[in-house]
């Protein structure tokens, strides 16, 4: 893994409530689902479903409020862009289940499930140079995960956008195609992101299981590279 990259976080958005861990695991060995991870996987959905079922709208649910407040402080509007966790339920609620990917992404979609936050992975091999935890611009090139032709950005959304100006994850809402995980994937960068609700210990819980799942199935070595802790004390759990 080139050691020269690394994640930069501008100080004007520690401003907005956003709370994060961020790592890089190297040398994973990604692989088709599990079978040992699989019944894990199970009883953490089946739970996750049974709750969501009990909530009249999982966005009065205290930590996808959050990421609600969090999009509108940034002037995004959440009925376009739902928290991977929201979405993540949405679905569930709805089919039962969330989508196989690979192991690896299986793995951090569980974790988001239980911990209803947002977390995301890249090939860190295709991200160019840095990646940088700022506001966007409108200038930003932001092809979508599935998609082929680029989508317009406005200014003043925060992002993780590597150093071609071009953005790896909008928001907490959508990764791109450039940088997905597959089964070739060797080094990682992750994000562990909360909101202003979100205790810090409670990411440092989830980012610890989310570890040792990884480390059990996939291998590999993790390192913190950086994080944003709580700013507004704002806890509600």
């Amino acid at each position: 893994m080139p050691t020269q990259k690394q994640l930069i976080i501008h100080p004007e958005i520690k401003d907005i409530g956003l709370t994060g861990i961020y790592l890089t695991v190297e040398n994973i060995q990604n692989r088709e689902p599990d079978s040992g991870f699989e019944k894990f996987r199970k009883q953490i959905l089946y739970q996750a479903y049974s709750y969501g079922r009990q909530i009249d709208d999982m966005k009065n649910d205290p930590l996808i409020r959050g990421f609600r407040q969090l999009h509108e402080a940034v002037g995004a509007p959440n009925r376009k862009n739902l928290s991977a966790p929201e979405n993540l339920y949405k679905l569930l609620t709805k089919t039962g289940d969330i989508p196989h990917i690979n192991l690896l992404v299986d793995i951090y979609n569980t974790i988001s499930v239980k911990y209803k936050l947002a977390l995301g992975a890249h090939d860190w091999d295709k991200i160019d140079g840095n990646v940088n935890l700022r506001f966007t611009t409108g200038t930003e090139k932001f092809i979508p995960l599935g998609e082929t032709e680029p989508k317009l950005i406005h200014a003043g959304e925060y992002s993780y956008i590597d150093d071609s100006n071009e953005i790896i994850c909008y928001l907490d809402v959508r990764q791109i195609e450039k940088t997905k995980v597959t089964l070739d994937t060797k080094n990682v960068f992750m994000v562990v992101q909360g909101n202003a609700i979100t205790p810090f210990p409670y990411l440092e819980d989830a980012v610890s299981e989310l570890v040792s799942l990884i480390k059990r199935y996939c291998g590999g070595k993790a390192t913190v590279i950086g994080q944003i802790e709580d700013v507004f004390h704002d806890y509600q759990i």
